[in-house]
């Protein structure tokens, strides 16, 4: 790569899509290897789902997370044999797991149930306690966040779940917060509220009861120190340390998505090219809005195109 220095971004939920990574298990061996362990981890055809559908069973939590995770690894067992130089890795919501997986300190098939646990438990966390989420548009974080603390009542609350860009936060939590904040934010100055389909409150004090269940999936499994930093969605901050990516993994189910400071920690630690590993390109594009200076920065890599054009270019 010339010597520049490389951040990798990981997709969250929301990025996935049928057929995802199937050109990448038809041109590389190394990609094929890792849909073949994530079925036989499972135990069903999780690559079958990612690559026929039908789209309502691989958008279900449960389903998404796994695949996501799976479609990221798959890119990057392709992608670590080129000569890369990374400084920092970062994943959103579910994507921290396929960084820290990247990073070494997860087997694939422990990431890969680790994941599919995780969606279970956020899913029986909305079953509890149902709540909702929506994306808020044109506001400072600050007055959202002021907002929200507003609009929430002992039994009844909401919070800003991701700071996912200058001016793009998506607020979570009890479905009547939810609704009751759109009216307060609008008043506030948002240029829209637009509320989400999903399954649960992510993000937010209703993912409390999942705790213990990862916490314990994450005590089951080998866990090491990452070979590189992976910035936390949590702290925003550089960790280095397995125990504390444990802990801080914990922590980011009830924890905002600081991401547009996570992006700016990346930068200050000398990333000078952003490689978005797995589904879509949903990271790259947020890349300028967060900071002009990472305008053109972004390479998405997650069909088997993209990343040989990536792999020729770096050879050159």
């Amino acid at each position: 790569m010339g010597g520049e220095r490389i951040a990798l971004l990981f997709p969250g939920q929301g990025s996935q899509v049928v057929g995802m990574g199937k050109d990448l298990a038809e041109r590389f061996p190394e990609a094929r290897a890792i849909f073949q362990e994530a079925d036989e981890a499972l135990g069903f055809a999780l690559s079958t789902l990612m690559w026929e559908g039908p789209a309502d069973e691989l958008t279900l939590t449960v389903n998404a997370q796994p695949a996501l995770l799976t479609h990221s690894a798959a890119v990057w067992a392709v992608l670590r044999a080129a000569d890369i130089d990374v400084v920092a890795a970062a994943g959103h919501s579910l994507g921290e797991f396929s960084a820290y997986h990247a990073a070494g300190s997860l087997s694939f098939a422990d990431a890969v149930r680790t994941v599919r646990r995780r969606g279970e438990l956020m899913l029986e966390s909305g079953n509890a306690r149902p709540g909702t989420m929506a994306a808020v548009l044109g506001l400072d974080d600050e007055v959202v966040e002021g907002v929200c603390h507003e609009a929430s009542t002992e039994d009844s609350v909401v919070v800003p779940a991701n700071f996912n860009t200058p001016g793009q936060v998506v607020v979570s939590g009890d479905a009547a917060a939810v609704e009751r904040v759109g009216p307060m934010l609008v008043s506030a100055g948002a240029k829209k509220v637009q509320p989400l389909a999903v399954s649960g409150a992510f993000h937010s004090p209703l993912m409390r009861v999942a705790e213990a269940g990862l916490q314990a999936q994450l005590d089951a499994v080998a866990f090491a120190d990452p070979a590189f930093a992976v910035v936390s969605n949590v702290s925003a901050q550089p960790v280095t340390d397995g125990a504390e990516a444990r802990r801080l993994l914990v922590d980011q189910l009830t924890s905002t998505v600081r991401w547009t400071h996570s992006v700016r920690t990346m930068m200050q630690m000398g990333a000078e090219r952003f490689l978005e590993v797995g589904a879509g390109k949903v990271l790259t594009g947020m890349l300028k809005r967060i900071d002009k200076a990472a305008e053109g920065r972004g390479v998405a890599l997650g069909t088997a195109e993209q990343v040989e054009a990536f792999l020729n270019s770096s050879t050159k």
